[in-house]
């Protein structure tokens, strides 16, 4: 070692422990009960002595993981981290006398194998840290070339600091027991580098440390029991049809059953007197205790030794969860501490974020679920910082972009409102001065109207591009479904031609996927001429061969339903066009900032004159019939009711029912003398559309259908809406349903009938009987439900990019927003030299998600 001038107490401490621990020759004798004892009180030495936390962390992460490595593995683990010490602090000591690179991708040194599949093999070594970096296995004659870093973890700082990154970039085959096949089935996962397995966090947790003895179980608990398989029993059901497997479990103390639905070949997976784990609800039947359709997996016994937190990893063929855990052990003890943090040190503090190597350090391999807290939060913040620094971003650029001037007449505007059989409510006329304004800003408009359902967007959009219309320029809109597409068509012709309109009838037109071709050819030479000013339709607007002479005003409805392509694809048909975003989806406004960030938001929170609240009431299951004596007398008035179900046929859980199952006894025993249609997700939308017009047009009295009716279809006959085991959904869904009712004069109803009676009491079933405002729920259904299932489905665009971050923690948005909004007031492209880091992962992020959120 060079002799030391300066260098702080605590470092110092180190040093001596590592040059013990190295004439011990690495057995984790150099402490009396192994380094990471000293943890203990080093921790709070070194920030007595204002170490870095970056290195605190690195030092905590190596020393935790250093009794399960190898000798080699712990001798190459202490050189790095003093390597890097080194760095930070040159003070502490000169660098190690070899430089450890990823090897050769062409030269690998694993050792030969007839077995590919390695998993057996691999266990053996499977405390051993990532090959490629040790020295004792790599070529001594040729020093391998530096690999290319994946984009996530690349730095470009120094290159002290993106040297061990960069063997991030190393393809998996480094690793021992992953060969060829292997490699190939991890990249059904996602997994094709070390840095991509980093980034692979666990779907789920085994606490083993809150495991509950089956004699304390109550009903309703979500728990993992633990227990010792009795028996296995294959139950027919439905006449041989389906099956369900029983297993009993037993530890100690009480017994407990638990059935899948439908998977026979569990019965060849399940063995008696195997130890299983099974993480569910606690259910009843017949007065014990049950877990239906439980995750489960077999017990390692060294988890129950250690009392441990162990992850559970998504897995595809020949890909066991041991080995997997194994080799995400290794490359996360080996890796983790070695990640570049891009986070500001400032930003990290104030936000009271832990560093990024210790985040994805316990994300993986969690030490507490404090901890584990910790981490997520970490991670999650970095996903919605970046994602609001891009929209800030992009509001800017968007902002700074010149639209075409479209003035607008107040003469002109009052003939049009004259001319509506009905008043606009006063949100409607805000949205509406909002649009005018933004027309005549010289900046294209960008703008979301968040409505509630029937809150009347559709007048405002088809008055909107009026607007643009009359002063000879086109107007496009696009809809997710070709029947949602037709509504808009009828509903834009009714307002815009005619004797009050000023368009001709054939200057608006209809193009689906089932327009006829002859048909599509007038409309695209009408559209390229300028002769058709208005087209509404589904995909096919974006088309290629679809081309605008002078298109200025874009609509986008339902706008979560379209991938960001599409929209992109829309807007380029015309230079710079104002562009309204509609959504009937009540959001809070704090997400609404989140996913919208860099749109405009105008608020429609009022029902329009006459339309009548929708009478809703929860029903106990044994109260069944008398909703169908209901829906009788509806059909008997000349009106048609929905049946919704929350599953397409009984093959998810038990005791839950479901559309096809029930649609066969509705018809023939129930309503024998009714008309039904069926409706459900599996169908082809060519389909789905059928049967939705046949309804609409009073073919059928009843619709069984499950949640695919969620949006926008209009059937103003429709007064009663029933639906089947309400407690599965969320108040967002259960509000978007029920709004497909209640949409003509004559007042409406809808029936709520939870799972189980018991359920009758849920709170959002409760709430959807006292208020009709779809704000209002939306607020209580954060409350109620939590992060992570307020939107059920995951929007599309961004929120595919976010791992570990939820839309709906409110308190993790609000501080990530603020955060980001601050550096962007300062720097908004990170151009000043202390955030080059930071740019760089920003770039990365938004690299590796669809760029344009609106």
């Amino acid at each position: 070692m060079i002799k030391l001038t300066i260098m702080q107490p605590s470092l110092e401490k180190l040093r001596k422990f590592f040059r013990l621990e190295h004439e011990n020759k690495y057995q984790n004798t150099a402490i009396i009960g192994g380094l990471a004892k000293m943890l203990d009180y080093w921790e709070g030495e070194a920030r007595a002595d204002n170490v870095t936390e970056e290195v605190i962390q690195a030092v905590v992460a190596r020393l935790r993981s250093y009794e399960k490595l190898s000798p080699d593995g712990r001798a190459e683990s202490l050189k790095g981290l003093w390597k890097r010490i080194g760095e930070t602090y040159p003070e502490a000591g000169q660098k190690p006398k070899a430089q450890t690179q990823p090897q050769k991708q062409d030269q690998p040194s694993r050792p030969q194998r007839s077995d590919d599949n390695g998993q057996g093999k691999a266990e053996a070594a499977e405390s051993a840290p990532p090959q490629s970096q040790n020295p004792q296995r790599q070529h001594s004659q040729q020093q391998p070339k530096q690999r290319q870093a994946p984009q996530r973890f690349e730095s470009a700082t120094s290159a002290k600091h993106s040297q061990t990154p960069a063997a991030l970039g190393a393809e998996l085959t480094v690793l021992q027991g992953v060969g060829p096949k292997n490699a190939e089935s991890l990249a059904k996962l996602g997994m094709q580098t070390l840095g991509d397995m980093l980034y692979n966090f666990p779907r789920r947790y085994e606490d083993y440390t809150l495991l509950k003895p089956i004699q304390s179980l109550m009903y309703n608990d979500v728990v993992t029991v633990l227990g010792t398989i009795q028996s296995i029993h294959n139950r027919p059901i439905r006449g041989g049809k389906q099956n369900i497997i029983e297993v009993i479990i037993s530890d100690g103390t009480g017994s407990l059953r638990i059935s899948f639905f439908n998977q026979p070949w569990l019965m060849n997976r399940f063995k008696q007197g195997e130890a299983i784990s099974v993480s569910g609800k606690i259910d009843q039947y017949l007065g014990r205790i049950v877990m239906n359709s439980p995750d489960w997996e077999s017990v390692e016994m060294e988890n129950l030794h250690t009392n441990r937190i162990v992850p559970i990893y998504s897995l595809t063929e020949r890909i066991t969860q041991k080995w997997l855990r194994n080799q995400m052990k290794q490359v996360v003890t080996y890796w983790a501490p070695a990640v570049v943090d891009a986070l500001p040190d400032t930003i990290r503090r104030d936000a009271r974020l832990v560093s990024l190597g210790e985040a994805l350090t316990q994300v993986h391999f969690p030490d507490s679920q404090d901890r584990l807290k910790l981490a997520r939060e970490r991670l999650a913040f970095d996903e919605i910082f970046y994602l609001q620094m891009g929209v800030l971003r992009q509001k800017r650029d968007w902002q700074s972009v010149e639209g075409r001037h479209f003035t607008v007449a107040d003469e002109w505007l009052g003939a049009r409102l004259e001319s509506l059989p009905f008043t606009l409510t006063s949100a409607q006329q805000e949205s509406l001065d909002d649009i005018r304004k933004d027309l005549d800003s010289g900046r294209p408009m960008n703008r979301l109207i968040q409505g509630d359902v029937g809150s009347g967007k559709t007048v405002v959009a088809a008055l909107g591009v009026s607007m643009v219309v009359s002063n000879g320029a086109q107007g496009a809109v696009m809809a997710p479904t070709s029947i949602l597409a037709e509504q808009h068509f009828r509903n834009f012709r009714n307002l815009l031609t005619g004797e009050k309109g000023f368009l001709q009838t054939d200057e608006v037109r209809l193009l689906v996927g089932n327009t006829p071709e002859s048909e599509k050819e007038a409309i695209r030479v009408g559209l390229a001429d300028g002769s058709i000013k208005i087209v509404i339709g589904t995909h096919a607007v974006i088309e290629p061969d679809v081309q605008f002479k002078d298109l200025q005003f874009v609509v986008i409805d339902e706008q979560h339903r379209f991938g960001v392509e599409q929209r992109a694809e829309l807007r380029s048909k015309g230079t710079n066009p104002h562009l309204l975003v509609m959504t009937a989806t009540p959001i809070p406004r704090s997400l609404a900032l989140t996913m919208f960030g860099d749109l405009d938001i105008s608020v429609m929170d009022m029902m329009p004159v006459g339309r009548q609240p929708i009478a809703t009431y929860v029903l106990r299951p044994q109260e069944r019939e008398r909703a169908y004596t209901m829906i009788r007398a509806q059909v008997r008035n000349g009106n048609q009711a929905f049946i919704v179900y929350p599953l397409i046929d009984e093959s998810e859980k038990i005791n839950v029912r479901a559309a096809v199952d029930d649609f066969e006894t509705l018809s023939k025993q129930v309503f024998p003398d009714l008309k039904l249609g069926l409706l459900h997700g599996r169908m082809k939308p060519s389909e789905k559309d059928e049967v939705m017009l046949k309804f609409r047009d009073k073919e059928f009295d009843i619709l069984v259908s499950t949640t695919v009716i969620e949006v926008g279809v209009d059937v103003p006959n429709s007064t009663l809406m029933l639906i089947e085991g309400a407690d599965r959904f969320g108040l967002a869904q259960l509000h978007q349903l029920r709004g497909r009712v209640g949409r003509g004069s004559v007042a409406s109803t809808c029936l709520l009938i939870p799972t189980h009676e018991d359920a009758t009491e849920n709170d959002r079933l409760q709430a959807m009987a006292t208020t009709n405002n779809g704000f209002e729920l939306a607020d209580l259904d954060l409350k109620l439900r939590g992060p992570g299932e307020f939107l059920g489905t995951r929007q599309a665009g961004f929120a595919s990019s976010l791992k570990m971050a939820s839309i709906t923690d409110v308190a993790l948005i609000e501080k990530a927003r603020e955060q980001a909004k601050a550096l962007f007031e300062r720097d908004p492209y990170l151009s000043q030299p202390e955030h080059a880091l930071l740019a760089e992962a920003f770039e990365r992020f938004w690299k590796g998600t669809a760029s344009d959120v609106s």
